[in-house]
């Protein structure tokens, strides 16, 4: 039957038809828009292609590149002591676990894991552990700022704070750090920096419940995140999902436990999983990480005694700088390590650490230089961004801003 047009004094019937018919052609055909790469959700320069029937996503396409670096190419260029610097502006929310990726896979290359004095261990462990926080509290106050509360927010930065305020006391640096060395430590910490990570660990736990209350029990933040994303174990899986994002499907891995380094085999410590693979199992994993990082610190503080932070080899030991300012042996041997740099033998190695965002690897191929020959990073966010179109399809365009979210990525490891 004929569709009856309604009465138009400024249109002809020809006018009309051809509006209908130019609405019944875009009401049939879904649209595609752009999100990004300058959106605030989006958490950096990715853009996201989204095909939507009304608001409902048909299919999402990550595009990336808009920030990319080259940096493991630039890493091919520079001396392995160098390419810490570099380490550092990949993950900038997870600069210590990056360095001790990168330099623990260097350590492999040159034989040298089993020779790391016990204190370098555990202060890596420390500082590495007290990273895992403050990287999550920019997590927690983005998601929650994403998703429309803005006190959470101020308040992890608060947090945040205290701990950039230790790494300013040890080495200067509160983002880019690049503290951890090849063979151990630049130098030992400061004698009060012991006293100031207990302090934070007094006072953190009442921080982590205050953000339970106030985000927890909230039903708006429920309804956001209850039952959308949902990703099952199976999926996660074939994905290759690590970190929070795997663990929020039920899968129990976690680099720490089941292919230890510094020491995790020594330390207690639960690995937390959720069950139900959405955006408010994912929040509720990293939640709990905060706690078992902050039991990992209170361990490591309790463990330190004093001793060497440096490996005592030939291949990469420096001497200590009051030496060398009196013996200018020590002085041409300082310049000839830190300024040529050092030889590692022939080989290929591969060194993963449990990152604040999953498996963070390093793979490197030496040809005997004091360049790496070959440099390959596994980015964490990378790989879990790839399962967005997954997690995102059948849901609202909204729902893809909480999603994000709960992945936890950071272009600059995504475009290293």
């Amino acid at each position: 039957m004929s569709k009856v047009l309604e009465y138009s004094p400024t249109k002809t019937i020809e006018q009309q038809l051809r509006e209908e018919r130019f609405r019944d052609e875009v009401l049939d055909h879904n649209i595609t828009v752009s999100m990004g790469p300058q959106h605030p959700s989006t958490h950096g320069v990715l853009r996201l292609e989204i095909e939507l029937d009304g608001e409902t996503v048909v299919k999402t396409i990550p595009d990336i590149g808009y920030l990319h670096t080259g940096m493991e190419k630039i890493m091919e260029y520079k001396k392995y002591q160098q390419n810490i610097v570099i380490t550092d502006r990949m993950d900038y929310l997870n600069p210590m676990g990056n360095n001790l990726g990168y330099i623990m896979c260097v350590e492999k290359l040159l034989g040298i894991t089993d020779e790391i004095p016990e204190r370098a261990k555990v202060i890596r462990v420390m500082l590495t552990e007290l990273q895992r926080i403050a990287s999550h509290m920019v997590w927690l106050g983005t998601h929650a700022l994403d998703i429309g509360a803005m006190s959470v927010f101020f308040y992890c930065f608060r947090e945040r704070e205290k701990i950039l305020n230790i790494y300013e006391a040890i080495c200067g640096g509160r983002m880019t750090v690049s503290f951890f060395r090849v063979g151990g430590l630049p130098y030992d910490i400061p004698e009060f920096v012991p006293k100031m990570v207990r302090d934070f660990c007094d006072g953190f736990p009442s921080a982590v419940d205050e953000y339970e209350t106030l985000l927890a029990g909230n039903k708006i933040f429920q309804s956001r995140t209850r039952g959308v994303g949902v990703i099952s174990a199976e999926d996660a899986i074939q994905w290759a999902l690590t970190g929070p994002s795997l663990r929020g499907s039920g899968i129990d891995f976690d680099v720490r436990r089941y292919d230890p380094y510094c020491g995790y085999e020594t330390y207690d410590f639960d690995v937390p999983t959720e069950l139900d693979g959405d955006v408010w199992a994912r929040f509720r994993v990293r939640m709990r990480e905060l706690r078992e990082s902050l039991k990992i610190v209170r361990q490591a503080v309790d463990r330190l005694k004093p001793g060497s932070v440096k490996v005592d080899s030939p291949k990469i030991a420096l001497p200590e700088r009051e030496i060398m300012k009196s013996q200018m042996d020590a002085l041409i041997h300082h310049f000839l390590l830190a300024g040529l740099g050092f030889e590692v033998p022939p080989g290929e190695a591969y060194h993963a650490i449990e990152g604040s965002k999953g498996e963070l690897g390093f793979y490197i191929v030496s040809d005997g230089s004091e360049r790496p020959y070959r440099v390959h990073v596994r980015g964490p966010s990378f790989v879990n961004l790839q399962a967005l179109p997954s997690m995102a399809q059948g849901y609202l365009i909204a729902d893809v801003v909480a999603i994000i979210g709960s992945l936890d990525i950071v272009l600059g490891e995504i475009d290293r």
